[in-house]
């Protein structure tokens, strides 16, 4: 706390000062953590000094609050490039980051419990952005970025979080989360040049190489990248006492149609499933082989959840627990070449009949994108989901080629597409069908416009092939672990011993 106090003072982050006629002045309090590392040990115990901006009134203590952060998509096209162009990888923390922010509103918190003043009457009129306070991210990315913008680096249109110095044959990426930062590049030189320029203005922890970052686990060897939640998830498992429990071959019975069956959970529960569907949702960034099941139970059953529904929740941890340290494998030895297949269920959802689409989008051999999404639409037909589920596929295809772009490395066009859909495949190359694709959304047709631009190359595939049958219905252990092993996923830690 005394630290914190101290940094606090540094920054001249408030004046003290009598509170003006008509303000009213917001509350705030000590938020307590103990910080680990990867490995469960203990690495600092940290306060922070938290504002309750609850209380805040918009238009008067705030304007805009929005403030980007990077899509967990682009940290695995970088982290996949990085790999296969032998790249330098560095982590890098911003001390107290949002107490850089500048305010342009006034702002009167009262006096921090604990601290003692010669004018207990008095009031914080904050200069800086405070952390709890509605416009603090905002404010901190808003200094960060004009501060990289002045240095030469360019913000990417595909994601306003990276930011890229192209200088002769050197590149220099960074990736913003918040605090977190990433730093990466081919230029030993400007890594540590920016990293100074950075500690200069905001005070900057080194972290060193990146082994762990937003809660993802980095291994990097000669071979490639491995990329897991190994902690989270057995944290998530001892959280759930489910770490004794016995592993299930897949995460969701074959013959699982989940109804709205079974007794209400009561309110405890209710928000212990709640919760676990959220921590679920965030393990999906590097394991695929869950979003199926997870995407389940959000679109249904969130809102009245059941003991049934309790239960197939219960299946997935039995999942995780024979696989935890399961993750995505990045090869060094890898083409620029992005290759996607698209697939639908036609009516799977009993209670809506809505379809679901699922896709998987590799950079060379590495998994970089996928979904597994209930349709936003009834569909007519078997073909009509399917060539619904082929735009969403193209439009994630343009986003990760504009990406690719942003860093000027040869990539091979057009990108391959696989759908095992004939008739998908006919109206999407095809504009004859007028009959039955006329109640179609105009939107839907941008795959024929990315066809025609040469951005998407759409091929046929059998169906026993289709390996985005993992993102759309449950299915049998075989054939699961058959479409599992093409998803490019390993486990490098050994196996928990069990029961």
């Amino acid at each position: 706390m005394q630290d914190e106090l101290q940094a606090l003072a540094n920054n001249n982050t408030w004046v003290l000062t009598d509170l003006p006629p008509g303000k009213t002045a917001i509350s705030c309090r000590w938020v307590y953590k103990v910080k680990h590392h990867s490995d469960g040990s203990i690495e600092r115990f940290k306060a922070r000094l938290v504002a309750k901006g609850y209380n805040q009134l918009k238009g008067l203590d705030f304007l805009d609050t929005f403030a980007p952060v990077a899509k967990l998509t682009t940290l695995r096209m970088l982290l996949a490039l990085a790999t296969s162009q032998h790249w330098i990888i560095k982590q890098l923390d911003v001390n107290n980051a949002f107490l850089h922010g500048g305010l342009h509103e006034e702002v009167y918190m009262k006096l921090p419990p604990g601290f003692h003043s010669p004018h207990p009457s008095k009031v914080c009129k904050l200069q800086c952005s405070l952390y709890g306070l509605k416009q603090a991210g905002r404010q901190w990315y808003a200094k960060l970025s004009s501060f990289l913008l002045s240095n030469n680096y360019t913000c990417s249109s595909a994601d306003h979080s990276l930011f890229l110095n192209h200088t002769n044959q050197s590149l220099t990426v960074i990736l913003v989360y918040v605090d977190d930062v990433m730093l990466m590049g081919n230029n030993a030189q400007e890594i540590t040049r920016i990293t100074t320029l950075l500690h200069s203005h905001f005070r900057i922890k080194n972290l060193g190489d990146l082994t762990y970052f937003l809660g993802f686990e980095i291994a990097r060897n000669s071979t490639g990248l491995h990329l897991s939640q190994r902690k989270y998830t057995l944290d998530l498992l001892h959280e759930t006492c489910m770490l004794n429990s016995a592993p299930t071959p897949t995460p969701m019975a074959q013959t699982s149609r989940l109804q709205p069956d079974g007794h209400l959970l009561d309110d405890n529960a209710a928000s212990s499933f709640r919760r676990l569907i959220g921590r679920l949702i965030y393990l999906t960034n590097t394991r695929p082989d869950i979003a199926f099941a997870v995407n389940n139970l959000i679109n249904k059953f969130v809102s009245a959840p059941t003991t049934s529904h309790q239960q197939v929740a219960h299946r997935i941890l039995c999942y995780l627990k024979g696989t935890p340290g399961q993750g995505l494998f990045f090869h060094t030895n890898t083409y620029l070449h992005l290759k996607a297949y698209s697939d639908s269920d036609w009516a799977s959802c009993p209670s809506t009949r809505k379809s679901v689409t699922g896709f998987s989008i590799y950079l060379g051999h590495s998994l970089k994108s996928w979904k597994s999404k209930k349709q936003q639409t009834i569909s007519r037909s078997s073909s009509e989901a399917e060539y619904r589920a082929l735009a969403s596929t193209a439009c994630e295809i343009q986003w990760l080629t504009y990406i690719l772009e942003d860093f000027k490395l040869p990539f091979t066009l057009p990108a391959t597409l696989y759908c095992d859909n004939h008739s998908a495949i006919q109206i999407a190359s095809n504009q004859v069908y007028h009959e039955r694709t006329k109640h179609i959304e105009i939107d839907c047709h941008l795959i024929r416009e990315k066809i025609n631009h040469g951005l998407i190359k759409l091929l046929p595939i059998s169906s026993s092939s289709q390996a985005t049958d993992i993102f759309t219905k449950p299915l049998p252990s075989q054939t699961f672990h058959i479409h599992h092993s093409k998803l490019g996923m390993k486990n490098i830690y050994s196996p928990l011993e069990g029961g």
